[in-house]
């Protein structure tokens, strides 16, 4: 194809994309949501529950996260650097990890990263949201909303390659060869 028709093509996959995505929205709007407890977590100002996770906001993104020898994980908490402040102005927003509050605190801040983390360390929060299984810890974002006292979960998604978090793979996808075996890295 040439380069007009390979634009006009992909054009209608970004349209079905558009479609498929109206399609998503309807059924999360639909969602029975998931009643949870009130985890206890772990930060450097020391225990504080998932419903103060919340602040003075409604809904909470909690962002799953392996911890700092994930070099993928610090590739999408890279990418929620930039946006935090944009997610903050509708929901409050932490990413979790299993690592202890302190190691938290200096990997943060030798990546610069204005968010807030807590620790699950000890906890069964990961797996009972379904991220920690047989093979260990895995990645994911998990969205919950606090009404009348009681803490739910109503949307979630896992992370990795291509998906719709870290925007890295939506430029390689317009290289003809794609990532091309790319991996992240802490550093380049």
């Amino acid at each position: 194809m040439n380069y007009q028709q390979t634009t006009q093509k992909l054009n209608e996959y970004r349209q079905q994309i558009s479609e498929l995505r109206s399609k998503m929205r309807e059924a999360q709007q639909a969602v029975e949501p998931q009643e949870v407890e009130d985890y206890a977590f772990q930060t450097p100002q020391g225990e504080i529950r998932l419903s103060d996770l919340f602040g003075d906001k409604e809904d909470l993104f909690v962002i799953h996260n392996m911890g700092k020898g994930c070099a993928y994980c610090t590739l999408w908490a890279d990418g929620f650097n930039g946006v935090v402040h944009h997610l903050e102005n509708r929901a409050a927003f932490v990413v979790s990890t299993p690592d202890d509050p302190e190691t938290q605190r200096k990997f943060a801040e030798s990546r610069d990263w204005r968010f807030r983390m807590a620790s699950h360390q000890g906890t069964d929060f990961a797996q009972d949201m379904g991220y920690r299984g047989e093979h260990g810890f895995t990645p994911g974002v998990s969205v919950f909303k606090k009404e009348d006292g009681k803490i739910y979960r109503v949307s979630n998604a896992e992370l990795g390659p291509y998906d719709d978090f870290c925007s890295v793979w939506h430029f390689f996808n317009m290289i003809p060869e794609g990532p091309n075996g790319w991996e992240a890295k802490f550093a380049y």
